[in-house]
C-alpha cells in the first residue's frame, strides 16, 4: 500500500513539474528555431540548474524529458548540471552529479556520474586543421559518447570516449580512448588499471 501511495505522489509531482516548465519548453522550441537547439538548450538548462533540492530534480527531469532524445523519469540530474546537445539520452536510474556538463552523450541505465564530470561531444568538438582561421570558426565533428550501464565515473573526470558497462573511471581521469567493460581505469590519459571481474574472482 505504501509503495502505491509513493508511486502516485511521484506521478503527481511529475505532472506538476511539467505544468511549471511548460512555458520553458515552449520557449526552448521557439528559441531553437531562432538560434539553434543546442544554444537554446544550454540557456534553458543553465537556468534550471539553479533550482536546488528535490524540486530542482523534478523540474529538470520534466523539462529534459520533453527536449532531449530521451530522459527517463527515474534518473537524477543534480544542481548546477548543464546540457548542450538535445540528442543526449539519459536512461533509467542514471545519476548526473552536481556541476556536470553533458554534450552528445548516452548515459545508460544505472550509470553514475560524480560531481563536475564533463562529457563533451567527443574529442573533436572544434576543428583546428586550418591555422589561418580562428578555431572558433572551424566546424567540429561531434560524436556520441556512451557511458555504459552500471558504470561509475568519478568526480572531475573528463570523458571523450565510450566507457564500457560496469567500468569505474577514477576521479580526475581523462578518457581519450574507449574503455572496455568491467575494468577500473584512471590517469591522464586514462588507462586500464585492473579488471573488476578478476578482482571479484580472487576474493
Amino acid at each position: 500500500m505504501g509503495e502505491r501511495i509513493r508511486s502516485a505522489v511521484k506521478r503527481l509531482a511529475h505532472a506538476v513539474a511539467l505544468l511549471v516548465v511548460a512555458p520553458m519548453i515552449a520557449s526552448f522550441y521557439f528559441r531553437g528555431w531562432l538560434v539553434g537547439r543546442r544554444r537554446a538548450l544550454s540557456a534553458s538548462t543553465q537556468l534550471l540548474a539553479l533550482v536546488p533540492g528535490l524540486t530542482g530534480q523534478y523540474l529538470r527531469r520534466a523539462f529534459l524529458g520533453c527536449v532531449l532524445a530521451h530522459c527517463d523519469r527515474t534518473c537524477a540530474i543534480e544542481f548546477g548540471s548543464i546540457f548542450s546537445d538535445p540528442d543526449a539520452r539519459i536512461d533509467a536510474g542514471a545519476y548526473v552529479g552536481p556541476y556536470s556538463h553533458i554534450g552528445l552523450a548516452h548515459i545508460e541505465r544505472d550509470a553514475l556520474l560524480g560531481a563536475g564530470v564533463h562529457v563533451p561531444s567527443g574529442p573533436m568538438t572544434h576543428g583546428f586543421a586550418d591555422v589561418t582561421r580562428p578555431i572558433r570558426e572551424q566546424p567540429g565533428t561531434p560524436s556520441l559518447v556512451t557511458i555504459g550501464a552500471g558504470a561509475w565515473v568519478g568526480s572531475g573526470a573528463i570523458v571523450m570516449a565510450d566507457v564500457g558497462c560496469g567500468t569505474i573511471v577514477a576521479a580526475g581521469a581523462v578518457v581519450t580512448r574507449p574503455l572496455p567493460e568491467w575494468v577500473i581505469a584512471g590517469g591522464v590519459p586514462a588507462t586500464v588499471l585492473r579488471s573488476r571481474i578478476a578482482a571479484s574472482i580472487a576474493q
